[in-house]
């Protein structure tokens, strides 16, 4: 492979691995090689667990990248959307259920397909501070309705805010080598 087309090493994945190294001493230090073997055990059954939901989630962003129709979401999310980019960007965040490994493929694959970066923080911002299936499942049962509404009203307007702040800070979305217009012009 040409030197100039290999992807640097990030700094993340150098520290990510160094902490998988200390980790590892650690676990053979305080349990031994069994302990080494049965975390490594564990991580194995993790990834069993996760592998498929991440190929189909990845697979699904994949068929929405191809299928997604840039000039529209240009349009309705793109910088030119204004506040009601914003508004389609919260509301879609916020009823998108399913944990990360639904959510960062979608916001993936809205960032290739013309989403400006105030939509994608909107998006992701609502996901994780206003999600209607948490609230639903989770926060009514345990907490009570008055306590769930308060602190949705009070947590409304954050999706909105953040996407104006981002929309502000001069930041490039430049998904690492994401591009599809190949795929999708096939």
């Amino acid at each position: 492979m040409d030197r100039e087309k290999r992807k640097p090493v990030a700094a993340a994945d150098v520290f990510l691995a160094g902490l998988c190294v200390a980790g590892a001493a650690g676990c053979a230090v305080l349990r031994g090689w069994e302990g080494v073997a049965n975390a490594l055990t564990f991580a194995i059954d993790l990834i069993a667990q996760i592998a498929p939901i991440m190929l189909i989630s990845m697979l699904m962003a994949a068929y929405v990248q191809v299928l997604a129709p840039h000039d529209r979401v240009s349009k309705w999310l793109g910088r030119e959307s204004g506040l009601r980019g914003l508004l389609i960007a919260a509301a879609a965040g916020a009823i998108i259920p399913g944990g990360p490994w639904i959510s960062f493929p979608l916001v993936l694959t809205l960032a290739v397909a013309g989403a400006d970066i105030g939509a994608l923080v909107a998006f992701l911002s609502a996901w994780a501070v206003i999600p209607i299936s948490r609230l639903l499942v989770w926060e009514m049962p345990f907490l009570g309705g008055e306590f769930v509404l308060l602190r949705m009203l009070v947590s409304l307007p954050i999706p909105i805010l953040a996407g104006l702040i981002a929309r502000r800070i001069p930041l490039a979305i430049d998904p690492p080598g994401r591009s599809m217009a190949g795929v999708r012009d096939a």
